[in-house]
């Protein structure tokens, strides 16, 4: 009888160690998530300054699109990567890259395309990093909720983890259809 006890004891705490282990595992792939999109976020200030001096070579008269634009990342770069100020630095990045059509000879700089390409690349891999954390975040959470670990997950310190989620200061834009002129 002590034998079929311990025994069972002891796969008791294997289960819980796996378990853990396991929710470990999945919660730093969420971490490295939250990690990724920072470090976009990071690379798309950074290339920011380069962009508008680029710019304001070509056009001086422009400062207030200049003003605007270094405005918002300097407060997206103070701020958490999930507030507002982001939506307002995309907004003006959108109006100093506008700049482009109406300035024939810097759409035609080359400096200016090779921003424009890396800017539109660290948009991209910044919707795969929210790509890649929200897929973390469901694989972490169905891990967290599926049976046996879901007795245990909060007790062993397993808190549901946030899918990356427009704030609402975005969700009123991105249901709107764009506007395009020709």
């Amino acid at each position: 009888m002590f034998w079929v006890l311990a025994a069972v004891l002891i796969i008791a705490v294997l289960v819980v160690i796996g378990i853990y282990n396991r929710l470990v595992g999945l919660r730093q792939g969420v971490r490295q998530g939250v990690a990724d999109i920072d470090a976009q976020l990071r690379q798309r200030h950074d290339l920011i300054p380069n962009l508008v001096e680029t710019v304001k070579g070509y056009a001086t008269h422009e400062s207030g699109t200049f003003e605007a634009v270094i405005a918002a990342r300097n407060a997206a770069a103070g701020a958490a990567p999930s507030s507002g100020n982001e939506l307002a630095l995309r907004g003006a990045l959108d109006r100093l890259l506008a700049l482009g059509e109406a300035y024939p000879d810097l759409k035609a700089s080359a400096n200016f395309q090779s921003l424009q390409g890396e800017l539109a690349d660290v948009e991209d891999k910044l919707a795969a990093a929210r790509r890649a954390l929200n897929a973390a975040v469901a694989r972490f959470n169905g891990a967290r909720e599926s049976f046996p670990a879901v007795l245990l997950a909060n007790a062993l310190g397993f808190a549901e983890a946030d899918f990356h989620r427009l704030d609402a200061s975005e969700q009123g834009t991105v249901d709107q259809v764009p506007k395009i002129t020709f």
